[in-house]
């Protein structure tokens, strides 16, 4: 059975990116921003505690500390760095994830973090050196740093497919500046069918390349991104958090922040 994930809790203070609420009950998997890119600690508590109401699995998503850049700029750091970097923010989102009784699902790398990641041996590794301390699996591309350096080191490895990002003829992803833009259900629906099953999707131009689909992303803050959750949804498994949707439909939407006084 293929995942449905989705990267979440995006908002900083009073601003929020996504309708958080509104996509829950349709995914597998929430990863939860940090604070290095996106969040801070009331959107990563309501998150977390919309992730249980809706009994969605909870991952990390590290960044790099490049809150103005969302994550998007690379920045040169050493293995151990890179390590502590992905321990601190993971072991943030965890200690959330304790006070719900929740256990921390998986870890995914954001942005610049994930890219590059996916080039240089060193940064997976050290990725990799914080996954072994907290015993989980972490999302990643095939036929990149992410399959080889995970698989030999013994870290569990979910083969990701974007349903709402491009390829390029090197199997990597084309990343928009800026906010995501708007993508055809239809054309993110069928990319995503044929992912599952001939694991391969068409690039920009034209030719196809192999990835993996144990796990795929929408992207919240894509404009239509809960149409396209929905379609998928009807097509992989199409009664699964549909009740859940239904009990819950009537709920206020998801606040960042609550002034109690």
């Amino acid at each position: 059975m293929v995942d449905l994930n989705c990267d979440m809790g995006e908002g900083f203070g009073i601003y929020s990116f996504a309708d958080d609420e509104e996509i829950m009950p349709y995914i597998d998997a929430a990863t939860v921003e940090c604070g290095f890119h996106a969040s801070d600690p009331n959107t990563m508590r309501k998150t977390v505690e919309l992730a249980k109401k809706f009994n969605v699995k909870v991952g990390s998503h590290p960044a790099y500390p490049d809150l103005v850049g969302f994550g998007r700029r690379p920045m040169k750091m050493k293995r151990e760095e890179i390590k502590n970097l992905v321990m601190y923010q993971t072991g943030a989102i965890k200690a959330f994830l304790d006070e719900f009784d929740m256990p921390l699902n998986h870890i995914k790398p954001h942005g610049s973090l994930y890219g590059v990641s996916a080039r240089e041996e060193d940064v997976a590794h050290g990725i990799a050196d914080a996954a072994e301390i907290f015993n989980v699996g972490v999302f990643g591309m095939v036929k990149t740093c992410h399959e080889k350096v995970y698989k030999e080191r013994g870290v569990k490895f979910y083969g990701e497919f974007y349903s709402d990002l491009e390829y390029d003829e090197t199997g990597y992803l084309v990343i928009a500046k800026g906010r995501n833009k708007y993508y055809p259900t239809d054309r993110a629906v069928e990319r995503c069918m044929r992912a599952i099953q001939e694991k391969k999707v068409t690039t920009i131009n034209g030719n196809d390349v192999e990835v993996g689909c144990e796990t795929i992303c929408v992207h919240s803050d894509t404009p239509n991104a809960i149409e396209i959750l929905k379609a998928l949804r009807l097509k992989i498994s199409p009664n699964k958090n549909l009740e859940e949707k239904k009990n819950n439909q009537n709920n206020p939407k998801m606040p960042y922040i609550v002034d109690t006084k």
